[in-house]
C-alpha cells in the first residue's frame, strides 16, 4: 500500500512537471522552415573579399542532416560534419555571381565551417560560414562598376541581406549598410521582423583611395529577437525524447501530448469563432459539432503526416515551406466559398418562408378553413386549408450539410501545428518514428476534444435560444443569428483569403 501510494505520487508529480514544461513553442524569428542570408562585400583594390553566412531554421536542417549522414546511424558526426564543411561552401559558390566592370569573378573559398546550434524538439538549427576572395587582374580605377547576387535557395523563404565596404576604396553602395543589422544572422531586429529584409542583388560603385574596411564585433541588439544563432527559444517537454519508453513514461507522454493538443486548440487563430458560426447558423446538431471536431482531427494529422514526408522523404519533389504557404489560402478560400454558400442558403430559406407566409395570409383572405399543429417549441408547422395539410417551414429548416461540414473540418485543420511537426521529427531523431506518429494522432484528439466541446457548446446554447418566444426581442433577435453567422463566416473567409493570397508571405 505505501509502494503504491509512492509511486502514485511520483506518477503525478512527473505529469505535473512535463505538463508545466509543455509552454508553447517559441519559434524561429524568420520561422522553423526558413532559410536565411547574409553576404558581407569587402572591396580593396586588387581584391573582393565575401563574408557569406547561412543560417538554417530546424526544418531544411534536418534536410541538410540527412545528406550528411553518409553511415546512415542516424546521427552526424564531428567528422561528417567536418567533411560537409567544404563541399557545402562550394555549393553555395555557384550560385554567387560577381562581376566587375561586366566582366565574372570567379570566388575561390578561403575557408569554411558548419554549426548546429540548439532549436526545438530536439532538432538543431545550422549555420554554414563561407569565406571567398576573387583577386582582381588589373587594380580598380576610378569608379569601378561591381555587381553581386546571392541566387541560392532563390525558392526558399527567408532573411537576405547584402552589406558592403571598402579597404582602401571607397564605395558607393547605394544604401547598403556597412556593417550587419542582424549581427550577421545572430540577432535579428525585431521591428524588422514582420517584414523581412529581402536584399538579394547588389551593384557597388567603386573608387581607389579610402579608409580601412569596416569592422563591428557584433553585440547582439538590444530589440533582438533570441541571443543565440537563429534567435531559437523554447522546447518541447523533454519526455518526448525519454531514452527508455516504459509504460508509465508512455502514459505520461500520451497524456502530454493530448494537453498540448487542447492547449494548441484554445491558442487563437484555430477556427473556433467559426465553427461556431457555422454550427449556428446552419442549424447543426450534436452529432454534427463531433463530426466537425473528427474533421479538424484528421486533417490536422493527414497535413502533419505530408509535411514530415516532405521533409524526410520528397526533399527534392516539393519544399516543404511551400506547402505550409500554400495551406492558408486554401482555408481561407474555402471557408470563404462555406460562407457564400450559408449565406445564399439562408436567403433561399428565408424567401421560401415568405412565400409560404404569402400563401398563408393568402388562404385567410379566401376564408378557407385553417388548422395549425404546432411543432415540440410551440412554433406552427403544419396546417391546412380546405382540408388539404402543408407546412409554412422549409424543408427540413437547416442549410447544413454533411459535405459542408467536413470541408469546414478539413479547412480548419489544414494549417499544421509547428508542435506536431516537431514532436513527429523529433522522434524520427530518435529513432521511434512510429511513437511520434501515435503522438501525433492523441495531439489532434486533443485538439477535436476541445473543438468539440466548444461546438456542443454553442448548438447546445442556441437550442435554448430557439425555444424563446418569436415575439420577444431576444427571440427576434435569435432568428437573425443564422444570417449574422453567415455573413461572419463570408467576411472572415473574404478577409483571410485577402490576407493570404495578397499580403506578403508569412516567415
Amino acid at each position: 500500500m505505501w509502494r503504491r501510494s509512492i509511486r502514485a505520487f511520483l506518477a503525478v508529480t512527473a505529469v505535473t512537471a512535463a505538463l508545466a514544461a509543455a509552454h508553447p513553442v517559441e519559434a524561429h524569428p524568420l520561422g522553423n522552415f526558413t532559410i536565411n542570408h547574409y553576404a558581407g562585400i569587402t572591396v580593396a583594390p586588387s581584391e573582393i573579399r565575401l563574408d557569406v553566412v547561412i543560417d538554417l531554421a530546424e526544418i531544411p536542417t534536418f534536410q541538410e542532416r540527412q545528406h550528411m549522414d553518409t553511415d546512415g546511424d542516424g546521427t552526424v558526426s564531428d567528422a561528417e560534419a567536418a567533411a560537409a564543411q567544404s563541399p557545402a561552401c562550394a555549393r553555395q559558390a555557384k550560385a554567387l555571381h560577381l562581376a566587375v566592370d561586366g566582366a565574372s569573378l570567379t570566388p575561390a573559398q578561403t575557408s569554411a565551417a558548419i554549426s548546429f546550434p540548439a532549436g526545438l524538439g530536439g532538432l538543431s538549427t545550422m549555420r554554414l560560414e563561407c569565406g571567398f576572395v576573387a583577386p582582381l587582374a588589373e587594380p580598380l580605377t576610378a569608379h569601378s562598376s561591381i555587381s553581386f547576387e546571392d541566387a541560392s535557395y532563390p525558392e526558399r523563404i527567408g532573411w537576405r541581406e547584402i552589406v558592403a565596404s571598402g579597404d582602401g576604396v571607397t564605395v558607393d553602395a547605394d544604401g547598403l549598410p556597412e556593417t550587419s543589422p542582424s549581427g550577421r544572422l545572430t540577432a535579428y531586429p525585431a521591428d524588422l521582423i514582420s517584414q523581412p529584409l529581402d536584399i538579394r542583388s547588389a551593384t557597388i560603385t567603386a573608387t581607389p583611395g579610402g579608409g580601412g574596411a569596416a569592422t563591428a564585433d557584433y553585440p547582439v541588439a538590444e530589440n533582438a529577437v533570441g541571443a543565440v544563432p537563429g534567435g531559437i527559444g523554447g522546447e518541447l517537454p523533454v519526455i518526448f525524447r525519454a531514452a527508455d519508453v516504459t509504460p508509465l513514461m508512455l502514459l505520461i507522454s500520451l497524456g502530454t501530448a493530448f494537453a498540448l493538443g487542447a492547449g494548441h486548440a484554445l491558442t487563437p487563430g484555430h477556427g473556433k469563432t467559426l465553427m461556431a458560426a457555422y454550427l449556428v447558423g446552419s442549424r447543426g446538431r450534436p452529432i454534427h459539432a463531433v463530426g466537425l471536431g473528427m474533421a479538424v482531427t484528421v486533417s490536422h494529422t493527414l497535413g502533419i503526416l505530408v509535411i514530415a514526408a516532405l521533409v524526410v522523404g520528397a526533399q527534392g519533389l516539393l519544399p516543404p515551406d511551400l506547402v505550409v504557404r500554400a495551406a492558408p489560402a486554401i482555408a481561407a478560400v474555402t471557408i470563404a466559398v462555406l460562407g457564400g454558400w450559408m449565406l445564399v442558403a439562408e436567403v433561399r430559406r428565408r424567401v421560401r418562408a415568405r412565400r409560404a407566409a404569402a400563401i398563408h395570409e393568402g388562404a385567410h383572405d379566401h376564408g378557407l378553413e385553417h388548422h395549425h399543429d404546432h411543432d415540440d417549441d410551440g412554433t406552427p408547422d403544419l396546417h391546412s386549408h380546405g382540408g388539404v395539410a402543408h407546412s409554412h417551414l422549409p424543408a427540413g429548416g437547416s442549410t447544413l450539410s454533411w459535405r459542408g461540414l467536413f470541408a469546414l473540418g478539413l479547412a480548419g485543420g489544414l494549417i499544421p501545428s509547428t508542435s506536431a511537426l516537431f514532436i513527429l521529427l523529433g522522434s524520427i531523431v530518435a529513432g521511434r518514428p512510429a511513437f511520434g506518429f501515435v503522438l501525433v494522432v492523441i495531439f489532434g484528439l486533443g485538439m477535436a476534444v476541445v473543438m468539440t466541446t466548444i461546438g456542443l457548446a454553442m448548438v447546445f446554447a442556441r437550442g435554448r435560444l430557439d425555444r424563446v418566444p418569436t415575439g420577444s426581442s431576444l427571440g427576434r433577435a435569435a432568428g437573425q443569428l443564422p444570417l449574422v453567422a453567415a455573413v461572419v463566416v463570408l467576411a472572415f473567409g473574404v478577409y483571410l483569403s485577402i490576407q493570404a493570397i495578397g499580403g506578403p508571405p508569412a516567415l
